[in-house]
């Protein structure tokens, strides 16, 4: 028991103090836009469960591959909270208020945002590469996956899920997340699991990028005249709470 307990203040020790002295000090107020996100859901949930209301929460936040891209573009930052018709509302409110509010504690309520919309363009731009490739990849996705309307917080829930556990060390979790998408895809092969595992690589693409313009700039101030070397780690720039 004190290996697991020794483990568990390793793995999720800075996460836990971080949230939880955020909390403390300022309960819901340190998750502003966690709590917006989840008033938005609900709002949008209400509206497209009226008889008057779908058509036009479609129109402004559903996507489908089979949709022209630059519509499809424009709606897909709302598109990840208008909650899935077919999956019960309460489970999308609380992965936003969670997830997103961990997030906005840990990176920053900007950065959480940027880290949620790139999960989710990931995901809706590799539907249609899927749909593409078609059926018969490994990669692919059939013709009639075009129609599915893809909206919903998961893509980002799965995305900020392993770039929060990146930044504060919390790797066997974050090796689980990603872990658990691929075991999705192996027992249900759809474009939801497929789209979670586009996600992961979207966000690891970007913590990649950002780390390397880091290391790009501290070369760069090294080699000025009269420069020191810098110090601190890569990844995404340094958080603000």
């Amino acid at each position: 028991m004190k290996q697991v307990a020794r483990w568990a203040r390793a793995e999720w020790g800075p996460l836990y103090t971080t949230v939880r002295g955020a909390l403390a000090k300022r309960r819901l107020r340190a998750v502003p836009m966690a709590v917006a996100a989840v008033c938005l859901t609900a709002l949008l949930q209400f509206v497209q469960n009226q008889s008057w209301g779908y058509r036009f929460v479609q129109d402004i936040g559903g996507v489908r591959a089979a949709d022209p891209l630059w519509p499809a573009l424009l709606r897909t930052p709302l598109s990840l909270f208008v909650p899935a018709l077919d999956l019960p509302v309460w489970g999308a409110l609380v992965q936003i208020l969670v997830v997103f509010g961990i997030a906005e504690v840990c990176l920053g309520w900007w950065r959480t945002l940027t880290v949620a919309y790139v999960a989710t363009l990931a995901g809706t731009l590799y539907a249609r590469v899927g749909i593409a490739l078609g059926p018969h990849s490994p990669l692919g996705l059939p013709a009639s996956d075009a129609w599915v309307v893809d909206t919903g917080p998961s893509a980002a829930v799965v995305g900020l899920a392993v770039v929060v556990g990146r930044q504060y060390g919390a790797y066997v979790t974050t090796g689980a997340v990603a872990a658990a998408m691929v075991v999705e895809v192996a027992l249900k092969d759809n474009l939801a699991g497929k789209e979670h595992l586009a996600a992961i690589t979207g966000v690891v693409a970007l913590y990649a990028a950002l780390a390397a313009g880091r290391r790009l700039r501290r070369r760069w101030r090294q080699r000025r005249p009269g420069s020191r070397a810098g110090s601190g780690r890569s990844g995404l720039p340094p958080i603000q709470s």
